[in-house]
């Protein structure tokens, strides 16, 4: 028999509520209150989510973020910076014990980006898994989709999702960026440089790094689409079901406390 797991579609949220609701779901999951779950969501107002250890001074623009009207997220996994603005965003919240999960984390990001992989071929997309060779080689840069880290996805040798990963309470938390279009331009505005011929010369860079959707799909694809592929491409790719979940109002306030208390402020966001 197929593994039932939730399917949450959160929609398009607070950047504080949409890592306050990870962290929740991860938390419930842990203490057996609900099974693994695959979760999409959006980003209102678009936002900078950085990396739980990364540093925001002089690195981050911070009064170019304001000045676009988006607001600075600090996310409870690891990585680099990434904007989030025309994306799916997606979770997947599973125990480390779980019976499909290797022990390692390079390993578990494989199995999981299969259901990724098999999202971009419903979609039409000839994706492939990066398997870099040797050592990455340490750009200093920000910016989450400036190279590709292991079994993260790519199309003609460029990255089309980024993700990142923390294990807490025995569960393994995995979120990403699935960019249906990407504005370089804005992107590059977040980021701090040393003057404007480096910044220049870093997104031209960039355009051979990164590639969103509606480019390698060579047409618009509409959100709904994309959800429909990469839902159906967990299913195949985790042999699992997806079995659509809403939040209790009790789990909502839970979620709440937590943006008020954490995510949702300064001390949470700029402590590094």
């Amino acid at each position: 028999m197929t593994e039932k797991w939730y399917y949450v579609d959160s929609g398009y949220a607070s950047p504080a509520y949409n890592m306050a609701l990870d962290e929740a779901l991860l938390k419930w999951h842990s203490q057996g209150e609900i099974p693994p779950v695959i979760r999409f969501y959006g980003w209102e107002p678009a936002a900078v989510s950085v990396g739980y250890f990364q540093k925001i001074d002089g690195k981050i623009d911070v009064d170019s973020v304001k000045e676009h009207g988006f607001e600075i997220v600090r996310r409870p996994t690891g990585g680099r910076a990434v904007l989030h603005d025309n994306e799916l965003t997606y979770s997947v919240i599973v125990s480390e014990n779980h019976t499909s999960m290797p022990p390692t984390v390079t390993e578990a990001y494989r199995v999981i980006s299969e259901g990724l992989l098999q999202g971009f071929r419903n979609l039409g997309v000839d994706a492939e898994f990066s398997i870099p060779e040797g050592k990455l080689k340490q750009t200093g840069s920000a910016v989450c989709f400036d190279e590709p880290s292991w079994y993260e996805l790519i199309v003609g040798g460029r990255k089309v999702a980024g993700s990142a990963q923390t294990r807490q309470k025995g569960v393994i938390l995995q979120h990403g960026s699935l960019p249906i279009a990407m504005d370089d331009v804005t992107l590059f505005d977040m980021f701090i440089y040393p003057n404007e011929r480096v910044k220049e010369r870093a997104r031209k860079a960039f355009g051979g790094k990164a590639v969103a959707i509606n480019e390698v799909a060579e047409r618009e694809v509409p959100i709904e689409e994309v959800k429909s592929a990469f839902k159906a491409g967990f299913e195949q790719g985790l042999d699992v079901e997806l079995v659509p979940y809403e939040l209790s109002e009790e789990q909502k306030q839970v979620v709440d406390e937590l943006v008020r208390t954490r995510y949702g402020t300064d001390e949470w966001t700029y402590y590094r």
